[in-house]
């Protein structure tokens, strides 16, 4: 069984947003242990802060993130600037991974700023949800749902159609 974890910088404050994850995080019990970690965003004091101070923000977040990564696991980092994958291709990564050895997957979702330089570069695949702009709430429990879906796909259930 794969170890997934999901790395989310903010916590989940809105109560729909919560219940969407958690029934995932039920589903997902059947195919893979998930483990998911909460990271406290960097707090920016300046509502329109310059980029510097959002880069050493990033910086430390990075930092923070990177640490919380499981030892060996194939690092996931969502961007916008990563690669779209339709579902049965992140079937396909997952099912790939498994069979050469990779038991854990983490996937990492960014701040408001978005990620670190250097979680992407330590990232064995970027990927992109889409080419718009969702709030992180709403993007975790999309990642779960497309996880569950790709678990799913390779049990081969009717659940994805």
């Amino acid at each position: 069984m794969q170890n997934i974890t999901l790395i989310a910088l903010g916590k989940m404050s809105a109560p729909y947003y919560r219940a969407a994850a958690a029934e995932y995080e039920k589903r997902l019990a059947s195919f893979c242990r998930l483990r998911v970690m909460e990271l406290p965003e960097e707090p920016i004091a300046e509502k329109s802060a310059s980029q510097a101070l959002i880069d050493r923000a990033l910086e430390r977040e990075g930092r923070t993130v990177l640490a919380a990564v499981p030892k060996g696991a194939a690092l996931v980092a969502l961007c916008i600037e990563g690669k779209t994958m339709d579902s049965p291709a992140l079937a396909h990564f997952l099912a790939e991974k498994a069979l050469s050895g990779t038991a854990d997957i983490a996937f990492v979702v960014g701040s408001s700023h978005g990620l670190a330089p250097a979680v992407k570069q330590a990232a064995a695949v970027r990927l992109s949800m889409s080419p718009m702009t969702f709030p992180h709430q709403l993007a975790r429990v999309m990642l779960l749902e497309q996880i569950y879906r790709a678990f799913s796909i390779n049990a081969g259930s009717k659940y994805h159609k």
